[in-house]
């Protein structure tokens, strides 16, 4: 379950601290201190011109991190009781990309046989380990372009 539904109550690295285990606790900050340049809280400057932001969306009555280039979305990041998950979504001319790169074949096959939302293809990680993060950071990489 989705566990950042106050709307009064920011995701700060206590709260989720908290939230998370230890392990992917340290997992989200090294994902974090990798793409960021400037960690100062809720919105900060990334590499390559990449921006995150957490905001409250009414919609499904929770906080998500967003993380764009410029206008495009990379990924969003959501919180679980125990961990958090890294959505991405692609078109179909990237199969091939995520194929070619050096990661556990378990994603690639999630990745191959997902259903496609309208256009686009869904590729969500459920991230517990820090075993998970090169295989992560090479999706972001593939997803910045």
């Amino acid at each position: 379950m989705n566990v950042l539904s106050n709307p009064d109550v920011f995701p700060g690295e206590e709260v989720l601290k908290e939230i998370l285990s230890e392990e992917s606790f340290h997992v989200y900050i090294k994902l974090m201190n990798s793409l960021n340049n400037s960690p100062d809280g809720s919105h900060a400057n990334l590499k390559d011109g990449l921006i995150y932001e957490w905001r409250y969306y009414n919609d499904g009555k929770s906080w998500l991190c967003k993380v764009a280039n410029k206008k495009r979305t990379i990924f969003w990041l959501s919180v679980w009781e125990g961990y958090f998950k890294v959505s991405f979504y692609f078109t179909e001319k990237h199969k091939q990309g995520i194929c070619d790169l050096a990661i556990s074949d378990v994603i690639k096959q999630q990745f191959l046989s997902a259903k496609p939302v309208g256009k686009l293809i869904p590729l969500t990680i459920d991230i517990n380990s820090i075993k998970q993060l090169p295989d992560l950071i090479e999706i972001i990489n593939l997803r910045i372009g």
